[in-house]
């Protein structure tokens, strides 16, 4: 049998020669189904467009965590594109994760780059202020957590903002040890706002002055006339009489 009839040539036979590209025609691509027509994106851009949330900046707006690293966390405000927060604006929230959600300022909807720009910090900064201040208006009893000691009283966490307690306005009686009040939580009242300076003035004592006087209201309201009760000396006047 000849060499060329031996089966193992059989597929040199079919061999076709190749296509050359410049023939190929790239634009008919997707003319049979398999692809869209450009009034057909467009379309499709539109509607895509409307699913989006407007986001305007300068703006408040939840979001969901959907990715983070040891530096960085992406979050979703459904948007075109996602943003990125630095994980340090995280450092108060180490239990962080994918799915949770979390407030975010949109700084600008596009960098140069075109990336969404959004900051926690700002956010949490802006309503810890609006929240103290409704506290202050409705004379709200709220809780903070004593950071340390400073001159002339406390500084306590409020709402993420140091608020400054007096020792004045620690206790009705004098407070000589101001330490043993560090790294506990303690109610308080807002008492003064000063919003150019951004200090917040706050007092326990107020509370327990509100208090007693609700003890002495109490008290009062249920004695009779002719009634006998039993009392506890507190002081003894020391002053000589003639």
């Amino acid at each position: 049998m000849p060499r060329d009839n031996y089966p193992g040539n059989l597929m040199a036979e079919t061999v076709t020669a190749p296509v050359e590209l410049e023939a190929f025609d790239w634009n008919a691509v997707g003319k049979k189904g398999e692809g869209y027509s450009q009034e057909e994106r467009e379309k499709l851009d539109s509607i895509y467009e409307k699913t989006l949330k407007s986001v305007a900046a300068n703006e408040i707006i939840d979001g969901t965590v959907v990715a983070k690293n040891n530096k960085e966390v992406v979050v979703n405000i459904g948007y075109k594109s996602d943003g990125v927060v630095q994980l340090t604006e995280f450092r108060y929230n180490p239990d962080l994760k994918v799915g949770d959600t979390v407030e975010v300022y949109v700084e600008s909807q596009e960098d140069k780059s075109g990336q969404l720009i959004l900051s926690h910090k700002t956010a949490r900064a802006m309503k810890s202020w609006e929240r103290v201040n409704q506290a202050l208006e409705n004379d709200e009893i709220i809780k903070g957590y004593v950071k340390c000691r400073t001159k002339g009283g406390l500084i306590a966490d409020v709402f993420g903002i140091e608020a400054f307690l007096p020792g004045s306005q620690i206790d009705v009686k004098p407070i000589r040890d101001y330490d043993i009040y560090v790294g506990k939580t303690m109610e308080f009242k807002v008492v003064k706002i000063n919003n150019e300076f951004k200090n917040v003035v706050v007092s326990h004592k107020a509370l327990i002055e509100a208090e007693l006087e609700q003890q002495k209201k109490e008290i009062i309201s249920k004695l009779e006339k002719g009634q006998v009760l039993e009392g506890t000396v507190k002081s003894e006047d020391q002053r000589c009489y003639p």
